[in-house]
């Protein structure tokens, strides 16, 4: 549901609770990402209002399109804030959630990030944005144990420009390094596809993992590794999560299964998150990524917060230390955690996956780590 343009009446105000919504709805952004995002807040929403809505009144969420520009969406911020949003919700991308989350700490919003995971969502502690997505260095961790159980030494890199993909490459060659792991970067920038396959058999690389952008540069890179006979035996990687939405599938067909990736999803679904997903599935006419469940449960803490806090922003963001909330993938409490400025749900459960090769449509679960330490 987008809302027009205009700011609110004094009676319109008076009349609902407004929460502003970012998501990649639009290209270059992750569309598909978006879209789940959305789906999954628009049906939190829904029950809220069936349930009485804040204390009698309607629950709203106000759209805005960030199309992954970091610009675009500090302009968002600054309009939802104009508007009169109670607090603010939502992205996917990292670098978009960062110039969202800087915007929301200067005007005094509250933000719950739903998505994103670097580390450094904010350049400064804050008592303005909570997160719920497991940060990078946990995640990318969690990867890196899994490529070094499977033997994985000699790991190839194919990277953007990007403070995120930076980032886990960081957090990769840290945690492999003390074990003997390489972690060799091939910058995208002077890389086409087929250098990218010699690059992996002039480094020995037994995994090429996919720090890069989908549908390109990801899809083409695929294709070409999978049909240079010499790479036979690579393991392709996307520990990003590019396999998770269906566009992946539809694109590279079976060269797009055995790809692992990480996803933010327990290994079985409590009777809220079973019922949440069958809903879900309808909704979307497909399976509901983890991104879907980031959006519902987004939107269930928040609703929490203004119950029990009242839809003053201040308020909003006080309650962060004392909302409990059960989600769709465990129950949720914020903490201040270690080396990171916002308040923090540790930890989602992480878990490894791939489309099975057999059927591509079906996902194995190859590592999970329920409510994970640091």
């Amino acid at each position: 549901m987008i809302s027009e343009v205009r700011p609110p009446g004094r009676d319109e105000m008076n009349a609902r609770v407004r929460i502003g919504a970012l998501a990649p709805l639009t290209r270059p952004g992750w569309e598909e990402a978006g879209r789940h995002l959305i789906a999954g807040m628009e049906l939190a929403v829904r029950e809220v209002n069936d349930a009485g809505g804040i204390e009698g009144r309607p629950l709203e969420l106000v759209v805005r399109d960030t199309a992954a520009d970091p610009h675009r969406a500090a302009a968002a911020v600054d309009e939802l804030a104009r508007l009169g949003v109670a607090a603010l919700a939502g992205e996917y991308h990292s670098v978009v959630a960062r110039a969202a989350a800087a915007r929301a700490d200067a005007l005094g919003l509250p933000f719950l990030c739903s998505s994103a995971v670097l580390d450094a969502l904010t350049e400064q502690p804050t008592p303005w944005v909570a997160r719920l997505a497991p940060a990078q260095s946990l995640g990318w961790r969690i990867y890196a144990d899994f490529l070094h159980a499977a033997g994985h030494r000699r790991i190839a890199a194919a990277a953007e420009p990007s403070v995120y993909w930076a980032s886990g490459a960081r957090i990769l060659r840290d945690h492999l390094a003390p074990r003997g792991g390489t972690v060799i970067e091939v910058d995208m920038r002077e890389s086409t596809p087929a250098s990218v396959c010699d690059a992996l058999v002039d480094g020995h690389a037994t995994a090429l993992l996919l720090l890069v952008g989908h549908p390109e540069p990801a899809v083409s890179v695929v294709r070409s590794v999978r049909r240079d006979p010499r790479l036979a035996e690579i393991l392709i990687g996307a520990p990003a999560g590019q396999p998770e939405f269906s566009a992946w599938a539809t694109s590279l067909g079976g060269d797009g299964a055995a790809v692992p990736f990480l996803r933010y999803l327990p290994e079985r679904l409590g009777p809220l998150g079973t019922r949440v997903g069958t809903v879900l599935r309808e909704t979307l006419a497909d399976a509901p990524s983890f991104v879907a469940f980031e959006g519902y449960d987004t939107v269930a803490v928040l609703a929490e917060a203004l119950r029990s806090h009242g839809t003053d922003r201040a308020w909003t963001a006080e309650s962060w230390a004392s909302v409990s909330v059960g989600g769709t993938r465990g129950p949720i409490r914020f903490t201040r955690t270690p080396g990171i400025g916002v308040w923090q749900w540790a930890w989602a459960p992480v878990q490894v996956v791939d489309r099975d090769p057999a059927r591509p449509g079906r996902f194995r679960v190859l590592r999970s780590v329920d409510a994970p330490t640091r």
